[in-house]
């Protein structure tokens, strides 16, 4: 498999995140396309499998702005207001977009975790 996948999982309570919004950007310096929005499934991943692939998939910095807060909330999970995580942010390098870049993300109402996974 090549392009971009992604995964999140609710580490607070056990379960794929099911029905997170996810924003996907391309950076061009400090400027950002929006290339695409999209929602967890019941497997907390994206229907179809990749975000991006194909053509689309080219060289560059990239970010992906998960709106935990708004997860979060939906899940009943006690935040502070203002809540201590809302959108995170996770930008990262693609050198080979004939590669596989799986960015997951752990979560819980007061951290979160990331890496490139496979």
């Amino acid at each position: 498999m090549t392009g971009l996948t992604t995964h999140v999982l609710d580490t607070a309570l056990g379960k794929p995140a099911e029905g997170m919004k996810i924003q996907l950007l391309r950076m061009n310096g400090e400027e950002a396309e929006i290339i695409c929005t999209v929602f967890t499934n019941a497997d907390g991943r994206i229907d179809g499998g990749a975000i991006l692939s194909g053509e689309d998939f080219k060289v560059g910095q990239y970010e992906l702005l998960f709106h935990a807060g708004d997860y979060l909330h939906g899940q009943g999970a006690p935040l502070t207001v203002p809540p201590f995580l809302d959108v995170i942010p996770i930008r990262f390098g693609v050198c080979d977009p004939q590669a596989h870049y799986h960015v997951p993300l752990l979560l819980s109402p007061y951290g979160y975790s990331t890496y490139r996974g496979s």
